[in-house]
């Protein structure tokens, strides 16, 4: 009896939730453009899953052949091969040249001392590397070293199932493996139904997301969604940083924010709409702030939700101010939740886009925003 009636509170929540009077139009049709998006999505999916596989099934003939063959490789090859590895063991793989004669390789350009030896060591177990000249010029720190500015993130040599992201190929194939597991689970009983039909539906998520298991189970930190937007306010930078550093008006352009109390020694409560509108709290505090120019805050340790914002100021010169704004956070539930949120319309990106011109119109309006 207790299953039925879960049952029927969920059908009769959803149904009060798309058949909403006010709301449920708008919200059945982000549902049919979501649907729509999707089948676009799967058809890409497969498409490029197809494609990776192809590419892979070349590649794998085409080095088997060389091995059977025992063919030197040429210069270019050679180098082209180095140039390929060296990009997973450094950050700034175009600040080095890379010179192939004969089965010797010479090195050439910037690194960084962290970097060195790691590199190194992958180019000599290149296929057909006989001897590695060094000519790097090695440094501590990319200070005043143009070619090493910006921070780029090597990859490192790791099988695909560790990777972060993985390939359109292995993908397709996760998914495959996936649902086989979930079939077999159908012919399951008990607990091993279970097991099966969990780990079936945990891959799919995974390979769906394309996000870590740890990210998917919401322990991949506080920037396990992250979302990054610039608009130009037509407002002197003052008004807009003294609008901006009171969170009690994030409301009033925010439209999942339902409310921010400011507490003593720069922390605040927050309360937000989370997944099917329900609410999701958590206290922060100001990490940084700089007048005209820089704010930043964070949620404190053990929050349901881990959340952390940044919003960066400059003034264009013509009474024009700058805005960028970074938030980054960990749902519950982590990307799981993030999925059922865009499922049913609450796609973060899209409000993103939508609270920055609502933000645009009341600052350069003097108007308060109308939160839909």
């Amino acid at each position: 009896m207790a299953p039925l009636l879960l049952f029927g509170a969920a059908v009769g929540g959803a149904a009060m939730f798309l058949f909403d009077p006010s709301h449920g139009r708008r919200r059945r049709a982000r549902i049919r453009d979501q649907v729509t998006h999707a089948r676009t999505d799967m058809r890409d999916f497969v498409d490029a899953g197809t494609r990776d596989l192809k590419h892979r099934r070349t590649v794998l003939l085409s080095r088997t052949r060389a091995l059977l063959r025992r063919r030197k490789a040429g210069d270019s090859v050679l180098a082209e091969r180095v140039r390929s590895k060296m990009g997973r063991y450094v950050a700034h793989p175009g600040a080095i040249e890379v010179f192939a004669v004969d089965g010797d390789v010479m090195l050439r350009g910037s690194i960084l001392a962290h970097e060195h030896g790691d590199l190194l060591d992958a180019v000599q177990g290149v296929s057909g590397v006989k001897h590695v000249h060094d000519e790097l010029s090695v440094y501590e720190t990319a200070d005043g070293i143009s070619e090493l500015q910006g921070e780029l993130q090597r990859r490192g040599e790791h099988a695909e199932p560790w990777q972060g992201k993985w390939a359109p190929g292995p993908r397709l194939l996760a998914s495959a493996g996936a649902m086989t597991l979930a079939l077999y689970a159908l012919h399951r009983y008990g607990l091993m139904r279970l097991l099966t039909l969990t780990a079936g539906a945990a891959f799919l998520m995974r390979t769906a997301t394309n996000k870590p298991f740890r990210t998917l189970a919401g322990k991949a930190g506080a920037r396990g969604i992250d979302i990054q937007k610039t608009i130009h306010i037509d407002a002197p930078i003052e008004e807009v940083y003294r609008f901006l550093a009171n969170y009690e008006n994030f409301p009033m352009f925010m439209r999942h924010v339902r409310s921010v109390q400011l507490l003593p020694e720069g922390r605040s409560h927050w309360i937000v709409a989370g997944p099917l509108n329900a609410p999701v709290e958590w206290d922060a505090f100001t990490l940084r702030y700089e007048p005209d120019r820089y704010i930043e805050w964070s949620t404190v340790a053990g929050s349901p939700v881990e959340h952390a914002g940044t919003i960066c100021l400059g003034s264009m010169g013509d009474g024009t101010t700058h805005v960028h704004v970074r938030m980054s956070y960990n749902a519950p539930a982590g990307a799981l939740s993030h999925v059922i949120a865009k499922l049913f319309g609450a796609d973060p990106k899209s409000e993103m886009d939508e609270d920055l011109l609502r933000l645009k119109r009341a600052l350069e309006t003097g108007r308060e925003a109308v939160v839909g």
